[in-house]
């Protein structure tokens, strides 16, 4: 993912336009661009406003937060697996691998980046590095009692 770091906000979101294109057009992919559109396949509602550039450029998440961002909501699906990918923290693999038993893949991947999210959050207000963890904690918080 560190391909990502150096991207501006508009370069990013003309990544995720161009790889979500060239998977509508049954192209080939880079393997960071089929990751993206399997995100992207698992969320319709988002699919219109990346297959318009003009409109995915624009977006703008509103300080209420009553819309959703997609950006930040692909993203932390990317983060969550490549960190279940390279088991970062250790122990986010087996816990991953119990949430997606109990609660489906995409559900048991939305545990992970509610306490990914809180925990990034929660180190940008205090210009600190994120918690490995805290975010292993509050992961298993939220996914209650696992059998």
């Amino acid at each position: 993912m560190t391909l990502f770091a150096a991207m501006s906000r508009e370069q990013l979101r003309a990544h995720y336009v161009q790889a979500w294109r060239k998977a509508r057009e049954r192209l080939p992919l880079m393997p960071m661009e089929a990751l993206i559109c399997e995100v992207i396949e698992l969320h319709p509602q988002y699919q219109p406003m990346l297959s318009d550039a003009e409109r995915a450029q624009s977006f703008e998440a509103d300080s209420a937060q009553s819309t959703q961002n997609p950006f930040l909501h692909m993203g932390l699906h990317l983060a969550v697996r490549e960190q279940i990918s390279i088991d970062r923290p250790p122990g986010i693999r087996k816990l991953a691998q119990r949430l997606r038993a109990q609660r489906g893949d995409h559900e048991g991947e939305h545990t992970l980046m509610q306490a990914l999210g809180e925990t990034l959050w929660e180190a940008q207000r205090a210009g600190k590095a994120p918690d490995e963890n805290l975010y292993l904690q509050r992961a298993r918080k939220l996914g209650g009692p696992i059998g």
